[in-house]
């Protein structure tokens, strides 16, 4: 789950991270009076997107009168934001973060996050933080630090002055950084984070360190744990066929492409994208209807890829386990005597009860298309969307 950087910013409070001083606002109204109480010019206006690229796009931008302020903030609101995270289509902005503006000297790049092929916890960071850090990472990798943390022997001294001395801080904001270091890694291991990141950190002319931006996402199978933070999920930011998938206990991911897919298990879903690739087509979507799916969540999964309008064919991929080809089968004809499938289907199934399967689909009077694997179902369902 992703969270906007006024919301994470106020999780960093508890945990005592530095941050500016600011406030939320919905209206230039709004962003005026809080522009009023900060005291001091200037301020910076953020658009809140959950996306990066912002500055870049033009949604942040520094004010230098109150007036301004207003200005600023009623050009941002309402906009289609458009950055390299968004895609094409943008973002509409309906808030922004308006914040007293700091005395930068310089801006650094630090994240924490879980490293699966060592099954440890990596801090990263870099002297050359703020909008360019793609590029540094992509061409200059040297410049970034990572120190592998044992979770279950935590964070050490050792670990923060490691990464202190790495960008090369003044004795003061060193000390400053070590303690904010070890509140961060506390931060993400009690919320249950996937990602903590500041981009950028900044050292200021005072030889403190604060985190000027914010980006925490949350691993959504630990959200059972943290009823406080899905308060904090914005359904505005999310598609809302991802939406309601979730209300279904299906996980869907919306893409781009004209081939809808519905599988069973992630590796098998994200191994049938690849090969529907090969075959020269894009997949629309990601559906993992997942081991114990019944009839009704395949129903339900097949009405919401048909809600896609881009989807100019399906892609049925089963290997019955637990899920039992006739249950698919089941799900499948249920769901086209409630929808009207204007597509056509490819379907591939083997395993449980899959003879029984095939004959469900027989005798059901649909127009489906048999392959014998899924090499054989990637291409026909390649050949139809590209006619």
């Amino acid at each position: 789950m992703k969270i906007h950087e006024f919301q994470a910013k106020e999780i960093f409070q508890k945990y005592n991270v530095p941050v500016p001083t600011g406030g939320v606002a919905f209206t230039p109204e709004e962003a005026r009076s809080i522009a009023d109480r900060l005291g001091g010019y200037p301020v910076v206006v953020k658009a809140q997107i959950h996306a990066g690229g912002r500055g870049k796009g033009g949604g942040v931008k520094l004010a230098h009168s109150l007036e301004e302020v207003g200005t600023i903030a009623g050009s941002i609101l309402g906009m289609t934001l458009i950055t390299h995270q968004t895609g094409p289509e943008g973002r509409l902005v309906q808030k922004v973060l308006v914040e007293q503006g700091l005395n930068i000297q310089k801006e650094l790049y630090l994240s924490i996050v879980p490293d699966r092929s060592t099954a440890k916890i990596v801090v990263m960071a870099s002297e050359a933080g703020g909008m360019d850090i793609e590029e540094v990472a992509e061409h200059t990798p040297e410049k970034i630090i990572r120190v592998h943390i044992d979770p279950l022997a935590g964070i050490q001294p050792y670990h923060c002055r490691e990464v202190a001395f790495g960008l090369n801080l003044p004795p003061a904001a060193m000390k400053m950084l070590t303690a904010m270091l070890g509140n961060l890694y506390r931060m993400f291991l009690e919320t249950d984070a996937s990602l903590v990141e500041i981009n950028p950190l900044v050292l200021t002319a005072e030889e403190t360190v604060v985190a000027l931006d914010a980006k925490v996402n949350f691993d959504d199978n630990g959200l059972f744990r943290h009823k406080d933070l899905l308060e904090y999920r914005d359904l505005d930011e999310e598609d809302p066929l991802e939406i309601e998938a979730s209300q279904y206990n299906l996980n869907y991911i919306n893409l781009d492409g004209n081939v809808g897919n519905m599988v069973n298990g992630a590796g098998l879903a994200m191994a049938t994208m690849d090969i529907i690739k090969r075959a020269g087509a894009e997949p629309a979507n990601f559906l993992d209807v997942g081991g114990g799916a019944s009839a009704e969540m395949v129903e339900n999964g097949f009405r919401i890829i048909l809600s896609d309008k881009n989807v100019k064919g399906i892609l049925i991929n089963i290997f019955g386990g637990i899920l039992r080809c006739d249950v698919l089968a089941q799900g499948v004809v249920e769901a086209a005597k409630k929808t009207n499938i204007g597509v056509p289907v490819v379907v591939r199934m083997e395993g449980t009860n899959v003879e029984e399967g095939r004959r469900i689909l027989a005798e059901s009077g649909l127009q489906l298309i048999t392959a014998v694997d899924l090499k054989d179902a990637a291409g026909k369902v390649a050949e139809i969307v590209n006619a």
